[in-house]
């Protein structure tokens, strides 16, 4: 037991979680405090951030908050070098916050475009661009990009989101690569349908929860704490020959036929 518990402890690590106010971003987040990390939650709405942040701080857990608009390259970076001041170094870097903008086709705007991408993909490679120095410098660490089934399958009315994520599917193999060397790892968790606030059109509608439940071989949807054991899993040691990998987490929606 105890070998089981140093293999999936992060005891004196330090995290970055985005998108860590709500849903799977703070599921993420609190997963990796529980396991003994020292983590800084980061999300765009200050108040919601501040509040969750607070909660945790009361169950004696090492939280610690920092707003970032991160469709803004400049705050990005800044919260980047933040970590690292508070800190002095860096464990995990989970890239979780994500927007998505569904649209038909022809009226699909340039700016939800630039928003999805920004968001999405531009930002987790900023955060990699900033931290990675101090990752390389330590000989260890690992990033985990949040993508999704839509990394891998087709979806109606949202050109941009699929794009990002397949984008987002690609930047890990490629920062996998140049990372490696100096004993960093890079992989992507990637998410089927879950029950969160970006999926509430979905879940809000009998008919459509129902379709999206009979799709995966589990027959249910995804609930946060579901990635708990996941995202523990590709920060710690436990996954110390990892990495470069798509681990998806979709109840068995991506392998499902007939």
């Amino acid at each position: 037991m105890q070998y089981l518990q140093q293999l999936f402890s992060l005891q004196d690590k330090v995290a970055l979680v985005t998108g860590a106010s709500r849903g799977l971003g703070l599921a993420m987040a609190e997963a990796l405090l529980r396991a003994g990390a020292s983590v800084t939650l980061s999300a765009s709405n200050a108040q919601r951030l501040a509040a969750v942040t607070e909660t945790l701080r009361h169950e004696g857990l090492k939280a610690s908050a920092h707003a970032c608009d991160l469709a803004n390259g400049a705050q990005v970076t800044a919260l980047a070098h933040e970590v690292l001041a508070e800190h002095g170094r860096i464990d995990v870097l989970v890239n979780a916050a994500g927007i998505t903008l569904p649209h038909a086709l022809e009226d699909y705007t340039d700016e939800s475009w630039r928003q999805t991408f920004l968001v999405n993909v531009e930002a987790p490679f900023r955060l990699a661009r900033e931290l990675a120095p101090q990752m390389k410098s330590q000989r260890s660490g690992s990033i985990i990009n949040v993508t999704s089934v839509a990394a891998e399958l087709g979806f109606p009315d949202n050109p941009a989101y699929l794009a990002a994520k397949g984008a987002l599917r690609q930047l890990t193999k490629s920062l996998a690569y140049d990372l490696g060397p100096f004993g960093v790892r890079v992989n992507n968790l990637g998410p089927g349908y879950f029950r969160t606030d970006m999926t509430t059109f979905g879940w809000s509608d009998p008919a459509r929860r129902e379709a999206r439940a009979a799709r995966t071989s589990l027959g249910r949807w995804g609930e946060p704490c579901d990635l708990a054991g996941v995202v523990i899993f590709l920060a710690s040691n436990a996954s110390r020959y990892v990495t470069a990998q798509d681990l998806y987490v979709d109840g068995g929606w991506l392998a499902k036929g007939l």
